[in-house]
């Protein structure tokens, strides 16, 4: 792409990419607990400042969306999806590719989606030629879709910024991605795109023939397609907060107005008729000292109080009724159900019912993109990806009792290897099973004496620790 042909590309999907940044920030900004609570009106600074019965004024954030988006994440990514394409030793290869960092991309995928309405994964091929990932920074990417009914990724715009080192100039960095290369183009901030953009050498390319290599501006990538894998939050294009921010918003001004009121009715103000003394020092001294003050003996004359009346009943309805809102509107389990108890398990799937619909939604759109990015995986490590088995496992609070009885009741109606993956003790199915039948192999009597030297060694190691204990 020639120079030209990116300066229309970047005014043409730039422009409108404004406003999706400004709702990625605000919902991070309320992930973070800064509400619009914390930032003050103008208007309503100054209608304080007209009445001086207000002094109070605290700013009370309530970290609803945070509470909620985590509650999604932990729910569904606690416990990270599970691939099969058929072939253990491809399966070992994937789990070694996707490495101990995979747990928490996933985690870091499902927050960015929540408040960004998608996450993107970015994936290469690093100079040792060993396959890497990363999430980037939603705000960053741009994507260039097909027209037709697929809707294909076919380009990518990836922009940040970046100071360069030996000028301390800031610059805007633009990369634009496709299936075989990306291109590197730069500005610096404070200009325009069609007086500033050029070509910008940041890939380290090596010379044919030659141990030396240059600096230049395309890189040529060879996967084939663009190393980039959104992940929606679900099938609308919204945020966790679109649905429940107007609420949030409503719970922090009454809870912070109802303890601003609370602050002000301590001050008490003192309503004087026929006061007698000089000045309203000396009536605050006589008051502290004596517990009394003195007063012209004309009729009317004497000592009120004015304070404020606090709508109690009313404000404490209306939080109760907001909180309940938000975490129907949010579809979250709100931590201080009216009665909980010794649920059973149908109770405890009606609890998290709400919890489980919405993240139906994004692990619809999660599956698709986990599917691409495992076949990107089996492509560098040179394996055939026809179909993939995805196993999701929900993390939440369980009858552990009930569960392991279903368990019991299911031999010999459902298959060894189905019981074992639903077992509430059961942390990896495979290694289980693995266990079960080595256990299978041994007679039952070798069995019985192995359980009765263990039994053994666990007393006399015991009985040694009492003894010792006992000689000090």
């Amino acid at each position: 792409m020639d120079l030209d042909v990116m300066k229309k590309t970047i005014k043409k999907y730039a422009t409108h990419h404004s406003d999706m940044i400004i709702k990625s920030l605000v919902a991070e900004r309320y992930y973070k607990n800064k509400n619009d609570i914390l930032f003050p009106d103008k208007s309503k600074e100054e209608d304080k400042e007209e009445n001086p019965l207000r002094n109070a004024d605290n700013r009370i954030p309530s970290n609803f969306h945070s509470l909620l988006v985590n509650q999604k994440a932990a729910y569904m990514f606690t416990a990270p999806p599970l691939f099969d394409v058929g072939n253990n030793t491809a399966n070992k290869q994937i789990v070694d590719e996707l490495g101990d960092r995979y747990a928490k991309t996933c985690k870091d995928l499902c927050i960015n989606a929540s408040n960004s309405t998608v996450s993107w994964l970015h994936y290469w091929i690093n100079s040792d030629k060993k396959f890497e990932y990363g999430v980037i920074d939603s705000k960053q990417i741009i994507p260039i879709w097909s027209t037709d009914l697929n809707k294909k990724l076919i380009g990518l715009l990836r922009i940040h910024d970046e100071v360069d080192e030996l000028t301390g100039d800031k610059y805007t960095i633009y990369e634009y991605w496709n299936d075989t290369v990306c291109q590197a183009f730069r500005k610096k901030t404070s200009d325009t795109v069609d007086e500033g953009l050029q070509a910008y050498s940041m890939f380290y390319q090596f010379v044919e023939d030659t141990q030396t290599g240059e600096m230049v501006n395309t890189y040529q990538h060879g996967l084939g397609r663009v190393p980039f894998i959104p992940f929606f939050n679900n099938n609308v294009g919204t945020s966790d907060l679109d649905n429940i921010k107007s609420l949030i918003d409503t719970y922090d001004k009454v809870y912070s107005g109802f303890v601003n009121d609370l602050e002000d009715i301590q001050e008490i103000i003192f309503i004087l008729s026929g006061y007698g003394g000089t000045d309203l020092k000396e009536f605050i001294q006589d008051l502290k000292k004596y517990k009394a003050i003195k007063v012209d003996g004309d009729d009317g004359s004497g000592v009120s109080s004015l304070t404020i009346n606090i709508p109690v009943e009313a404000r404490e309805k209306l939080l109760t009724i907001t909180r309940k809102a938000i975490f129907e509107q949010g579809q979250g389990v709100d931590p201080q159900p009216e009665s909980f108890g010794n649920a059973s398990g149908v109770a405890l799937k009606y609890l998290y019912s709400l919890l489980s619909l919405k993240a139906g939604l994004m692990e619809t759109e999660f599956r698709l993109a986990f599917g691409e990015f495992v076949r990107a995986i089996c492509q560098y490590i040179g394996v055939e990806c026809k179909s993939i088995i995805q196993t999701w496992t929900r993390t939440a609070i369980t009858n552990d009792t009930e569960l392991a009885d279903i368990a019991q009741k299911s031999q010999s109606v459902i298959s060894k290897k189905t019981i074992v993956k639903n077992h509430p003790w059961v942390k990896d199915p495979e290694k289980e099973i693995q266990q079960i039948e080595e256990e299978d192999k041994i007679p039952e009597s070798d069995m019985i004496n192995q359980n009765k030297k263990d039994i053994e060694t666990n007393h006399n190691d015991k009985k040694q620790v009492m003894d010792g204990a006992a000689n000090k």
